[in-house]
């Protein structure tokens, strides 16, 4: 689908010499496959997204799309690729200001072939917003906004999608709409290729590559069932840090698609973790048990009683990522509780460790909502609140 081979990209620098963009770049990116772009500003990221979409070409190296080597064709051949292959999501939207949303799709199709308002209109309906397709842009929503560019990149029906930071600008609830658009669309079976800074939105990724300097300095694949456990971890750590305990390597007990150590290592590498070394710990005894979720998920766990070499602790990124872990998992412990009514312990857990990989954050806050915005699960543990929770919690603390 795509390939790039040995490819650098230079700008020349008004002073002297020239910048270097790209440098030595080679990457694979397999039809159907979703691709993250990470990296520091600075580090190529756009640029690599510019010579993929046919709107900049290598200064040297090959870039080939369907075999097709894009920097030795004609600019108007150039175009035309662009035009059939591409569809773009970017961070800013470049929606033309005086052009309603319909407009925008249908601009698209004009630079492609011919209008068709019924098909314009029913993108727009896919992505929920039929019903503000006469609206401007500047009467729009930022999360709006962007979803009338997801419309506008699949009204020519693009194999290949290019988002550069599709969320950059946009709050959780709209991030995790445009997310679940992106996620339906590789689903469907295109090839997407995203360019962003958040490591929660790259894990949805089949594969990520983090940029440095030009080069491609780190390349990581995971699997669903990592990324499981990954979130077992860190649901682990939190359950240690809220009854006052160490999460110690040696003493945590979370199967998975990899052996322990290896997880963390990973983990560490996407920034969700960090070992602390045993000595610079603080005086700490371990009790026998976390609590009663722990005892339901581990009923054989073995602890041993010495201390491990070292304690798991999260990054910043990665307590954000287990807070909402932990509320998935603890919300639907009360769904099965309260409403589905089911009593055996057993069942709930294993439904609720489900129902933490796989809810979306729109269904999560509804779920929340339908049960009253709860503050704590069944066995009596707190549920971290969530965006929606904010007014409800703050009136019951007031009365």
């Amino acid at each position: 689908m795509i390939r790039l081979t040995h490819v650098t990209k230079t700008y020349p620098m008004k002073s002297s010499g020239e910048l270097r963009a790209l440098d030595d770049v080679s990457l694979h990116v397999q039809k159907g496959e979703w691709l993250a772009i990470t990296g520091p500003s600075g580090s190529g990221k756009s640029t690599l997204v510019n010579l993929l979409g046919c709107l900049d070409v290598p200064t040297s190296g090959e870039v080939l799309l369907d075999g097709e080597d894009v920097a030795s064709v004609a600019p108007a051949q150039r175009n035309r690729i662009r035009a059939e292959k591409i569809g773009f999501v970017f961070q800013q939207f470049h929606l033309i200001p005086y052009l309603t949303a319909l407009e925008n799709i249908m601009l698209a199709q004009y630079f492609h072939s011919m209008t068709d308002e019924p098909e314009a209109l029913g993108a727009l309906q896919r992505v929920g917003l039929g019903d503000r397709a006469r609206h401007l842009p500047s009467q729009l929503s930022g999360g709006e906004q962007q979803r009338v560019c997801v419309a506008r990149a699949l009204i020519n029906d693009p194999a290949i999608i290019l988002a550069d930071e599709p969320t950059g600008n946009l709050d959780a609830v709209n991030e995790g709409m445009v997310m679940n658009l992106l996620r339906e669309l590789h689903q469907q079976g295109r090839t997407i290729v995203m360019v962003t800074h958040d490591p929660m939105v790259a894990r949805m990724a089949d594969r990520r590559i983090e940029l440095q300097h030009g080069r491609i300095s780190l390349q990581q694949v995971f699997s669903i069932e990592e990324e499981q456990q990954f979130d077992e971890v860190l649901e682990e750590i939190w359950i240690a840090r809220e009854n006052n305990e160490y999460a110690e390597m040696g003493r945590l007990h979370v199967e998975g698609a990899l052996p322990l150590s290896l997880a963390v290592e990973k983990m560490q590498a996407l920034g969700l973790v960090q070992l602390v070394p045993h000595h610079e710990l603080e005086h700490h005894s371990h009790k026998d048990a976390l609590n009663r979720c722990h005892e339901l998920v581990h009923p054989d766990g073995d602890f041993c009683s010495g201390h491990g070499a070292a304690a798991l602790e999260f990054t910043e990124r990665g307590r954000r990522r287990a807070q909402d872990v932990i509320r998935r998992h603890r919300l639907a412990e009360r769904l099965f509780v309260e409403t589905l009514r089911v009593e055996n312990e057993a069942e709930i857990e294993q439904q609720a460790c489900k129902f933490e990989h796989i809810l979306s954050p729109e269904a999560t806050d509804r779920i929340c909502s339908f049960l009253g915005h709860p503050e704590r699960c069944p066995h009596g543990a707190p549920i971290p609140a969530g965006q929606c929770c904010g007014q409800t919690r703050s009136a019951r603390a007031n009365d």
